[in-house]
């Protein structure tokens, strides 16, 4: 039986879902809605469903951000 070698997250061209709401610490309805408002693309590898790696970076990039206060 031949085995895959392990390649590290960093390194991956592709995510499963699981992998990627772990990696950005949200949950797979999150992650479905952010699918569904057409900010996150996914893709088929047969029947598993995974993101790319650049979609990943894109989405992540253009996520807003966090507005803070001077202190006083």
């Amino acid at each position: 039986m031949h085995q895959s070698p392990t390649i590290p997250h960093n390194e991956r061209m592709a995510s499963t879902v699981d992998d990627f709401c772990v990696r950005n610490a949200i949950g797979r309805s999150t992650f479905y809605k952010e699918v569904r408002a057409g900010r996150l693309m996914l893709r088929k590898i047969g029947r598993k469903t995974v993101v790319l790696r650049e979609d990943e970076d894109a989405w992540r990039q253009s996520l807003p951000v966090l507005e803070t206060r001077e202190a006083a």
